[in-house]
């Protein structure tokens, strides 16, 4: 049954305790019998080594748990920004969120970036205030960092008893009771009394706010009676109470707040009742939004079993079994042994094999319908992005849109017997990580891979020794820098070779202008007719238009943010054909780029450091030297808080720099941004002569 179905995420800054809620999830719900520890090595959604030696998540991991008569999809993500890509598309195919904040910290960095991806999806989401028995641990400040630096609008639903080391359990006010847990079992066994004197003034004030909220912000027949009985002095009936908390978190007008600490085993068991009581199932959703092959048109599918089948493919990897691609389920069913579209490459594709997964464990299922995810194995063509569906309705949905690399590092073979297998296995990862790149240097004939920090190729590189088995080192980090256009122009290119006998002809005109889009990518626009240019030729021409982007006309770096419109054009109804039409746009690109006053870029990153005030003034010091651009410096308890912006060129070996300006101290994070001008000094080393 559908309704009984969660497909949630937990996505949190790094270090905020996000895997230990999973792995306490697992354990509670029976679906461990051990329970895991990030510390320890055994936490068994971080099942990689690397993962296990670093104790962080690294790939996102799925798992299907019971809880209370519901199934629960769950998706453990990274926290780290160089995986961001793991969490943009676990997002993507999810109803729900729980995110994790850390209590003393709150909001960091990473939570900021999570927070904006769930708003990219429309992801309904519950906050998870983690670590409440930390020294330094406060709730409402915590809370009150989602209100200032998220904008979001907190829903408290439960109140702390105790902090730091006093903290010893919850009151639910919904429900208006305390809730402790025992930690001679582990937490498995928890108690619901009366709220103790001591707590329960601040206790009957935090329900009053609760329902002033709730009933500010949905207008249903719950939310009336909620409000008649609260102005009559009576306690509204906890069946309207929950109905309306829902109602708030489905519309994301409000975000339930719910409080714990999941290394010393409190508040995970009520997490999970506010995960089956207030998240979405798949019919909440409703409908999702396609298009015809053709992009003509869109095409509604219903959350249903009963619909033709549609499932999107949000991951691919690859292990000693073979090649796993992950599935959501939108509508219809899916068995073993179907033969499915993929409409996106127009390749039929058959399912071998249905997987529920386990982290990395397998249950094989004979079938999977709307609303589950999945695992599969058979897909030849698939890749992330695609969508599969029943060959009589094609159906296609939108693709991930996903980070830029910023990062590029040489990589060589120790051996050259091993050059052909350190290729597959950059094909592989590309097909696995949708913000990897490889490509082949043309001036020195060297593989370059390309990604989102140094730590990430840093995995990539162990991934290709362990799980490809070739012995590859890296050189010398890169930036990845782009070229963009800061003027307008309009060139006309041809591509005519008419010798007698068939030959080739094609003539396009391109108008290029700035246009700055969110992904940083090109953006073609077609305003031609058949009779200028045929359609079976706009292909060709959009591939000469990105062929020649790739490569730039300062630096050899790819262009970006830029608005290219096909104005006008001529055929030949004998000697025009694709390579024609691809080489004159080609041609009317590099001329039309070189008019339009083209620039070279460098990545600039968002740069978030916390640190005790004492080292304040080395670490700016040091900032003002490596070009960034210091935006705001907060204290909060004594801690400083530094946004800037920064160059990453200028970031390479920072971590170990910190380090030593604040004893180890002080902590740091870094994103993609936005792409700026280089000052004249480094464009100078790459400018073409």
């Amino acid at each position: 049954m559908t309704q009984k179905i969660r497909n949630i995420g937990i996505v949190a800054h790094i270090d905020a305790g996000k895997t230990t809620v999973t792995e306490r999830i697992l354990f509670y719900s029976g679906k461990e019998h051990r329970m895991g520890e990030v510390h320890e090595g055994t936490a068994k959604m971080d099942y990689l080594e690397e993962e296990q030696q670093r104790g962080i998540t690294i790939w996102s991991a799925a798992t299907t748990l019971r809880w209370k008569k519901h199934t629960i999809n769950l998706i453990d993500t990274p926290g780290h920004v160089d995986f961001t890509a793991e969490v943009e598309r676990s997002l993507r195919v999810l109803d729900g969120a729980v995110v994790v904040f850390c209590g003393v910290a709150g909001v960091e960095a990473q939570s900021e970036t999570v927070w904006r991806q769930a708003d990219r999806y429309h992801v309904p989401r519950i906050a998870f205030i983690n670590k409440l028995d930390r020294i330094g641990a406060d709730y409402n400040k915590a809370v009150n960092s989602m209100r200032n630096r998220l904008r979001a609008k907190p829903l408290v639903l439960q109140m702390p008893m105790g902090q730091e080391s006093g903290f010893k359990g919850l009151i639910d006010l919904v429900g208006m009771k305390s809730v402790t847990f025992d930690e001679k079992s582990l937490g498995q066994n928890y108690h619901r009394h009366d709220i103790p004197d001591e707590y329960l003034a601040e206790a009957m004030q935090a329900h009053e706010d609760l329902i002033d909220t709730l009933t500010a912000a949905v207008d249903t027949p719950e939310a009336e009676r909620i409000m008649e009985a609260h102005l009559m002095g009576e306690e509204p009936l906890r069946e309207d109470l929950v109905a309306a908390i829902r109602s708030a978190t489905i519309t994301r007008k409000l975000i339930p707040v719910l409080c714990g600490s999941a290394l010393k085993y409190k508040g995970i068991q009520t997490l999970l009742d506010a995960v089956c009581d207030y998240l979405p199932a798949p019919p909440d959703i409703g409908e999702v939004v396609g298009h015809t092959p053709d992009g003509e048109k869109d095409i509604v599918r219903k959350l249903d079993a009963d619909e033709p089948l549609a499932a999107f493919a949000f991951k691919t990897i690859f292990d000693v079994h073979g090649e796993l691609s992950f599935l959501r389920i939108y509508s219809g069913r899916l068995k073993t042994g179907q033969s499915v579209l993929n409409p996106t490459k127009n390749k039929r594709e058959r399912i071998t094999r249905i997987f529920q997964m386990h982290a990395n464990e397998r249950k094989q299922v004979d079938e999977a319908i709307a609303g589950d995810i999945v695992a599969v194995v058979g897909l030849r063509q698939t890749n992330t992005g695609d969508t599969l569906c029943d060959q009589k309705s094609p159906i296609i949905f939108e693709k991930v849109s996903f980070a830029h690399p910023v990062i590029s590092m040489s990589i060589e073979p120790r051996s050259n017997a091993d050059k052909d297998k350190l290729v597959s296995a950059l094909m592989r990862l590309k097909r696995e990580e949708p913000s990897f790149e490889y490509y082949t240097d043309k001036e020195t004939g060297q593989l370059i891979m390309s990604g989102m920090g140094e730590l990430h190729l840093d995995i990539l590189q162990k991934r290709i020794r362990g799980a490809f088995r070739v012995d590859a080192k890296l050189g010398r980090p890169r930036v990845a820098y782009r070229e963009t256009i800061s003027g307008t122009a309009t060139v006309r290119g041809e591509f005519v070779k008419q010798t007698g006998g068939r030959g080739y002809y094609g003539v396009v005109e391109l108008k290029l202008e700035p246009f700055h889009t969110e992904d940083a990518t090109l953006v073609i626009v077609n305003e031609t007719n058949p009779t200028q240019i045929p359609r079976e030729f706009v292909g060709a021409v959009e591939e000469g238009i990105h062929s020649a982007a790739e490569g730039g006309v300062i630096s050899g770096f790819p262009m970006i943010d830029v608005r290219v419109t096909i104005t006008d054009g001529k055929f030949h109804a004998v000697d025009s054909n694709e390579i024609a039409f691809s080489g004159a746009a080609t041609r009317a690109f590099k001329a039309a780029a070189r008019k339009a006053s083209p620039v070279m870029l460098e990545p600039i990153m968002r740069l978030i450091i916390q640190t005790p005030d004492e080292y304040l003034s080395n670490i700016i010091g040091d900032l003002n030297s490596r070009r960034v651009d210091i935006r705001s410096m907060d204290i909060e308890e004594g801690v400083r808080l530094v946004e800037a912006m920064a160059p990453l060129s200028e970031m390479f070996g920072y971590s170990t720099a910190l380090r030593s300006m604040s004893q180890g101290r002080a902590v740091f994070s870094l994103e993609p941004a936005r792409y700026m001008p280089v000052p004249a000094n480094i464009r100078d080393k790459y400018v073409f002569d």
